[in-house]
């Protein structure tokens, strides 16, 4: 599995033809506490780079960016009551969906860890 990021701050991780999607560690530091996270709808279909739901901690809104375009296969339900999954663990169970990819080439456009980490410092 290889993961990937967006200057945005969102992780993807790819699993053949299917991407998982969050938030990066340091966005969740820099967020704070996560109160709510705006889910998209399963089947929907997302476009790269264009906002996809919004996630809300107790300091501020952000939205959040699709990395990939395609259909939402599955989304993470736990995030409805414990929003705080996000902080707890944003590579793992704080996940926010999941999206089969209509063009595989853009998940290698991505950020790899290294490029991402230098717009972190």
């Amino acid at each position: 599995m290889t993961t990937k990021f967006t200057k945005e701050h969102e992780w993807a991780k790819l699993e053949g033809d299917t991407v998982t999607v969050g938030i990066t560690d340091y966005a969740a530091h820099q967020l704070g506490d996560v109160v709510f996270v705006e889910l998209p709808a399963k089947g929907s279909k997302l476009q790269k780079d264009k906002v996809f739901g919004t996630i809300e901690s107790v300091k501020t809104v952000s939205d959040l960016y699709s990395p990939v375009t395609g259909e939402v296969v599955a989304v993470n339900d736990n995030l409805e009551n414990n929003p705080a999954l996000v902080n707890e663990e944003p590579m793992g169970a704080g996940w926010i969906c999941k999206v089969k990819m209509a063009n595989p080439s853009e998940f290698d456009q991505l950020l790899s860890e290294a490029d991402y980490k230098k717009i972190c410092d």
